[in-house]
């Protein structure tokens, strides 16, 4: 079966494909298909509702079954910001130096021990018969005092990950590596064994 994802962020979509790969899904961008979608605004004040409304409106857009991730960075002592704002953290969308900037601004003078974070996934997939699949993974970590590494992308540089007792950022990671344990690595999974069930129905 072919599906659309609703992104325009390459680094993302080949996130995906890897963790996919496996099932056999045939996973494009709507401009791979010449498929023009329009860009959704994410009004939700959750990963999940903000999921759901990129996910919803490309698959009726476009008529296939869609997935979206929307995903974000929570930090414990700025109360989960930027959360569903990451992206757009600094006002300029998509813009991780400012985003890092202004994350590493805000946690100026904050001890080690409270500057724990958690990175959120949400994926979503919703079909042309409007059946949903919803799935949340999360990777615990903490937020460093400066980038270090030059892999991955968003908030990668200054997270350090839980799993590698702080001695490697996301950035530093393989893409085996962060698969297995990243917030979008374990939302996949998650959404992988839905996807089995759906298909075994």
């Amino acid at each position: 079966m072919d599906y659309i994802i609703a992104t325009h962020n390459l680094k993302k979509r080949d996130e995906l494909c890897r963790i996919l790969a496996p099932l056999g899904l045939k996973i494009h961008l709507a401009e791979e298909l010449g498929i023009t979608l329009s860009d959704p605004d994410e009004t939700g004040t959750t990963f999940e509702e903000n999921a759901f409304i990129k996910a919803d409106t490309a698959c009726k857009e476009s008529g296939y079954p869609c997935i979206a991730d929307d995903s974000g960075l929570a930090v414990d002592y700025l109360n989960g910001a930027p959360g569903v704002y990451s992206a757009r953290y600094s006002g300029d969308h998509g813009n991780d130096d400012l985003n890092n900037e202004l994350l590493l601004r805000n946690l100026e003078g904050v001890p080690n021990e409270k500057r724990s974070a958690g990175y959120v996934s949400v994926i979503c997939c919703v079909y042309p018969d409007g059946e949903k699949i919803t799935v949340r993974g999360e990777c615990r970590g903490r937020i460093g005092y400066e980038y270090i590494g030059d892999g991955g992308f968003g908030y990668d540089p200054l997270f350090f990950p839980d799993e590698y007792g702080y001695k490697k950022t996301m950035a530093q990671l393989t893409a085996d590596e962060k698969d297995a344990i990243s917030h979008r690595g374990k939302a996949l999974k998650l959404f992988v064994k839905e996807l089995e069930r759906r298909n075994d129905k």
